[in-house]
Order: C-alpha cells, then sequence, then structure tokens
C-alpha cells in the first residue's frame, strides 16, 4: 500500500488540560532540570578535578552523567515551554528526532547501568584480577558499546514508525513523542510494527534488568565471605546503584514491557524516568560515597584557600 502523509505536524495535549496546574508543573519542573544540569555537570567536574576517571566506577559514572543530561535535555526543554503555550505542536521530521534521541539515550543509560553492575561484580568478586580485567582499553570499549546499542535500538524504533502512513489525527495525548502513541495515529494496521517494538525495547529492557538482577545476586552472596568493613563499603556503593536501577527500571518496565497500548496514567510515569531519575543519580551518587565526597572537601579546602590569599591582598 502507499505511503499517505498527510501529516506535517503533531499536537502534544500535555500534562494536564488545567491551566493553574500546567503553571505550576512549568515552575516544579524548571527546578528539576536545573538541577539536573548543574547536579550532572558537577558530577563530571569532580570526577574530571579529581582525576576519577581513572577508576572504571567512576569513569562509567561519568559517562551516565552525561547521558542524562542528553536525555533529559530531549523533553524537558520543550515540555516546560509547552506548558505556558497555547498551542503544543512538533513537526514530523522533529517528532521523529525526538523519538530516536530518546530511544538513543535512554538505550544507553539502560546498558551503561548494567556495564557499571559488571564493573562492581569483578571489583567485589574477583579482586585480584579486578585492574587487568577493568583495564582503560576494555571500558573505553564497554562504553563505546552502550553507545552502539542504543543507537541500532534506537535506528530500528524510528524505522519501524517512518515507515507508517499519517493522515489524521495528528493529537498525542503525551508531551513528548513516544513510539506507543505515536503508533496510534497511523492510519494503517499496526500490529506486526507493535508486536516488533515492543519484542525491540522489552527484550532490552527485560534482559538488561535479569543481567543485574543476576549480577547483584552473585554480589550479595558473595558479601558473606568478606570482612566487615568490606561488606559495608561494597554495600553502600552496590546501594547507591541497586537504587537507581529499581528507579529507572521499574518505570521504564512498566511502559515497555507490555503490548501497543496506552494509559492516562503514562504520562507520569515517564516524568520519572525522563525528569526524575536524571535529577537522583547525582544526589544518590554523591551523598553516598566516601570518594566523591573527600574530592568535593578537596576543591572546597581550595576556594576557601583563594579566598584568603584574595583578601590578604586587598
Amino acid at each position: 500500500m502507499e505511503k499517505i502523509n498527510n501529516v506535517t505536524e503533531f499536537v502534544f495535549w500535555g500534562l494536564s488540560q488545567n491551566l493553574e496546574v500546567e503553571e505550576a508543573c512549568c515552575v516544579v519542573f524548571s527546578l528539576f532540570y536545573v538541577v539536573i544540569l548543574l547536579g550532572n555537570l558537577f558530577i563530571m567536574l569532580i570526577v574530571y578535578v579529581g582525576k576519577l576517571f581513572k577508576s572504571p566506577m567512576y569513569f562509567f559514572l561519568s559517562g551516565l552523567s552525561f547521558v542524562d543530561i542528553c536525555y533529559s535535555s530531549a523533553t524537558t526543554p520543550k515540555m516546560i515551554v509547552d506548558l505556558l503555550a497555547t498551542s503544543k505542536t512538533i513537526s514530523y521530521e522533529g517528532c521523529m528526532l525526538q523519538l530516536f534521541v530518546v530511544h538513543f539515550f535512554g538505550c544507553t543509560e539502560i546498558f551503561i547501568l548494567t556495564v557499571m553492575a559488571y564493573d562492581r561484580y569483578v571489583a567485589i568478586c574477583k579482586p585480584l584480577h579486578y585492574t587487568t580485567i577493568m583495564d582503560q582499553d576494555r571500558c573505553n570499549k564497554m562504553l563505546l558499546g552502550t553507545w552502539l546499542g542504543g543507537f541500532l535500538h534506537s535506528i530500528i524504533q524510528v524505522a519501524l514508525v517512518v515507515q507508517l502512513p499519517f493522515c489524521g489525527p495528528n493529537e498525542i495525548d503525551h508531551y513528548f513523542c513516544d513510539v506507543h502513541p505515536v503508533l496510534k495515529l497511523a492510519c494503517t494496521d499496526t500490529y506486526v510494527v507493535s508486536a516488533v517494538v515492543t519484542a525491540n525495547t522489552g527484550s532490552i529492557t527485560l534482559g538488561s534488568f535479569v543481567i543485574l538482577l543476576i549480577s547483584y545476586t552473585v554480589i550479595l552472596v558473595s558479601l558473606r565471605k568478606q570482612s566487615a568493613e568490606g561488606r559495608c563499603k561494597a554495600l553502600s556503593t552496590c546501594g547507591s546503584h541497586i537504587a537507581v536501577v529499581i528507579i529507572f527500571f521499574g518505570p521504564c518496565t512498566f511502559m515497555y514491557m507490555r503490548p501497543d497500548t496506552t494509559f492516562p496514567e503514562d504520562k507520569m510515569v515517564a516524568v520519572f524516568y525522563t525528569i526524575v531519575t536524571p535529577m537522583l543519580n547525582p544526589l544518590i551518587y554523591t551523598m553516598r560515597n566516601a570518594e566523591v565526597k573527600n574530592v568535593m572537601r578537596k576543591l572546597w579546602g581550595r576556594r576557601v584557600f583563594w579566598e584568603a590569599n584574595d583578601n590578604s591582598w586587598k
């Protein structure tokens, strides 16, 4: 069947139809986005200034912070602007680009979290071989693999959607272009496409989650053989990662591990993995990490020293 595309733009319904609610959400999410930018940039700065990137854990953490900034920036700025706009529109090309970027960085984040779990497994279960297994060259290849995996996943998603005809209506019951809401607008049978999309996203989400569960189960079992001090240190590091995994994978599983159906709650659930998780990541890793705190103290000490010198010259 020849593809017919009468739709040149899509219209978002947004988070709410209530003007007062949208104004309140605009203020709240603007603050959240500032925290996302400053928090994740701060983590990247800490890792660079403290030369922590030589450690695989912090090398992947800085990569996670960069992905969080990009991932949230794909949806949050436009959502904030749309909350105060009377017409919430996006061009067809812009919608496809947003869909690609969201799935690209979202999938990359899933793979980075999985790689970080593997790093913790090697560090705790095979400490004598850690430096050999997780050398810098291998870490670079693993990080590159997460980006390539995210790109491959995203290009498949977009390729499945762009070949569908859209002839109206063009209203999306969401605040950004995601696969399931967009598929509902296609004027053709999308059963096969929906099944492939669900299999693609679902297999990545479920597969990564299973790997994470297995990794941390093995880690927790192996901790019984370590000293009390070693257990506390390992649990502190792994606890941060487990918290991030639960917050991120819970909403993702709800959204993508199901057939091509949409619910009114989808928009609020999406807020968790596009805004809340990128905002909480820096807080969780900073507050529970001793080395990051030490670098922060050193930076603060330098600042106090510079201010003291400046005052002495005045």
